[in-house]
């Protein structure tokens, strides 16, 4: 098995790595891709040092079975008949292909199989908070069919990758240092002791690219006419994403049933004693695979509604360890060329 890592300078490409050491994935070589000016670095995997390649419109990718990219959407799109040439699949963290027609869009909790018919041997991996969401909503949908989602994300600085890790904490050494924020570039406005409610471009609809990416890609993976609203807001958390959730079931679901489902489910935990203040925040969900679930009750507004609250590692879950178990998936079913 020979796995490639693109974009692995990267914060995605930097959790490939961790992802795949941690999970002891079935790999006998890993080759690592990089831009130009990543070229010639070196990371360490399984106690061997690995030098960067330069991307490269050649046969760098003959033999190569599986192609874990996030170098993003332009990268994908021109550099993806080079990767997937000689029969590598390719699972792609970008927006390149999510809604490509003969492009599976694949969360394995949700839709695993999805991941078999794949025409141009491209599998694209969701947007991160559609991700964590559809993974949780996934039980509930089991139970009764669920028209209607509202979302308000708060969504962590990690989400704009490392460089805008990096300008955040900037932003507060700035503040303590000098009072006065002088780095504004990887987000729209100061992003340190503020929230924007801004992610990604503004569309016609006056609803970002993030939250229309919520709408289609939760139809598209849940093969459902479910219908979402999302405010997708930047808070000033480094790691992990929140979302508040309100759902819309087709008949009235208790909260016990609700949570009974959620506790059996994949990639789920259940963290929900609110007489007693208990709880997930994004510091407990850092660095973990699972989505966290808490503040799991009635809506009042709805009588066939139930409203939640989860968070998630944005850059695990939410990206390279998405990737990585669609990868141990196809594995698993002897899919991979």
């Amino acid at each position: 098995m020979r796995v490639a890592i693109v974009g692995v300078s990267g914060a995605v490409g930097q959790e490939f790595l961790r992802v795949l050491e941690q999970r002891n994935f079935p790999l006998d070589e890993l080759v690592l891709f990089g831009s130009e000016r990543s070229a010639g670095k070196k990371y360490t995997f399984r106690g061997k040092e690995l030098t960067v390649k330069e991307l490269k419109k050649n046969d760098d990718f003959k033999g190569v079975d599986i192609a874990l990219t996030s170098a993003g959407a332009g990268v994908s799109k021109e550099f993806a008949e080079t990767i997937t040439k000689y029969g590598a699949v390719m699972i792609d963290n970008s927006s390149a292909f999510r809604m490509d027609e003969d492009v599976p869009l694949v969360v394995p909790e949700c839709n695993a199989e999805d991941a078999l018919n794949r025409p141009r041997n491209i599998i694209a991996n969701p947007n991160c908070t559609t991700i964590m969401m559809v993974v949780v909503l996934k039980p509930i949908e089991k139970l009764s069919h669920i028209k209607r989602i509202h979302i308000s994300s708060y969504q962590s600085a990690s989400g704009a990758g490392a460089a805008a890790m990096a300008e955040l904490q900037q932003q507060y050494k700035e503040i303590v240092e000098t009072g006065d924020v002088k780095t504004i570039s990887k987000f729209p406005h100061q992003l340190a002791y503020n929230v924007i409610p801004q992610i990604d471009k503004m569309t016609e609809n006056d609803y970002t690219k993030e939250e229309m990416k919520m709408f289609n890609e939760t139809r598209k993976i849940m093969h459902s006419d479910v219908r979402t609203s999302a405010t997708c807001v930047r808070v000033s958390s480094l790691r992990s994403h929140s979302e508040s959730v309100w759902i819309e079931t087709e008949k009235p679901l208790t909260v016990a049933e609700v949570r009974a489902a959620l506790e059996k489910a994949d990639g789920v935990t259940l963290v929900d004693d609110p007489q007693n203040y208990v709880y997930p925040m994004p510091l407990d969900s850092a660095g973990k695979d699972d989505v966290y679930v808490g503040r799991v009750r009635q809506d009042l507004a709805n009588d066939n509604g139930i409203t939640l609250w989860l968070t998630g590692d944005q850059i695990r879950k939410g990206a390279a360890l998405n990737a990585v178990q669609i990868a141990e998936y196809l594995i698993k079913v002897g899919n991979v060329k």
